[in-house]
């Protein structure tokens, strides 16, 4: 179905790809407009956020890049009233922003622990309170938060303060999914599974003797063998944006090719 956001104005935090090819952020920037919304594309790095706004572009869309650190609350609150100034009311607002550090919690600093919570949850209160104004006032929003099958088990990798963050991202949505209801306005999470994305091969590839390896046992550990890709999670992400999803509110959707159905892991 054509034109399923059309008419929109979509805030994608986390809208650059870490390396070449196609990041969740990315794949979600790009569909949302191939499916008639107007774009902010916002990264950390400039040129990640232009690049996604440039394919948009090229394509006939109508976007703008904007570099924001989500660390800070008046530099998101500035890419929030930028994106307003320029597309209008934003009523969909989509964040993917997260980052791992390897380690249980006798094993990670200090510093990355506060880093992990910062980025991964913090991330979703500071672009949520700068946005839902705008939602509340106009009646209506969807937002989706990009969480992880992490969340939710254990994926065998040892990354504690990413299981915490991510299972911190669900509750964080259920609960703006609930207080705000009443309002119009919507949230729901996408949990990833194993997906073949440019940051798996710049924070997990550690984990492996080879890339070939990390390929291999991610790609063994899904029940079809063989990873998901971004546009898996950007089309989960549209379908829970859109009007089609109006009566989905609160869900934490697995997008994991059934692994979460099963007792089996990475090993």
């Amino acid at each position: 179905m054509p034109d399923r956001v059309k008419g929109k104005v979509a805030i994608v935090f986390g809208a650059g790809s870490s390396g070449p090819g196609w990041g969740n952020g990315k794949a979600a920037a790009v569909l949302y407009a191939r499916e008639g919304a107007a774009v902010a594309c916002v990264d950390l790095h400039a040129k990640a956020a232009e690049e996604t706004a440039g394919i948009i572009a090229g394509e006939g869309g109508r976007t703008i890049a904007v570099a924001a650190d989500v660390t800070d609350p008046t530099s998101v609150e500035k890419a929030v009233e930028t994106t307003s100034e320029a597309l209008g009311t934003i009523s969909i607002l989509h964040n993917n922003v997260g980052v791992t550090h390897m380690g249980g919690p006798a094993d990670l600093s200090e510093e990355q622990f506060q880093l992990s919570v910062d980025l991964n949850l913090g991330s979703v209160y500071r672009t949520t309170k700068a946005v839902i104004p705008q939602m509340v006032e106009a009646g209506e929003g969807a937002i989706v938060n990009i969480s992880s099958l992490a969340g939710i088990r254990w994926t065998g990798y040892p990354y504690f303060a990413y299981y915490a963050t991510k299972a911190a991202v669900n509750q964080a949505t259920v609960a703006i999914a609930i207080q705000y209801a009443s309002r119009g306005i919507r949230a729901n999470c996408v949990m990833p599974g194993l997906i073949d994305t440019p940051l798996i091969y710049k924070q997990i590839s550690s984990q492996y003797a080879s890339v070939e390896e990390m390929v291999a046992a991610r790609s063994a550990a899904v029940p079809g063998g063989k990873m998901g890709d971004a546009w898996d999670i950007a089309h989960a992400a549209l379908f829970l944006a859109s009007d089609e999803a109006k009566f989905i509110n609160g869900v934490c959707l697995p997008v994991d090719g059934g692994q979460s159905c099963t007792v089996a892991g990475l090993r």
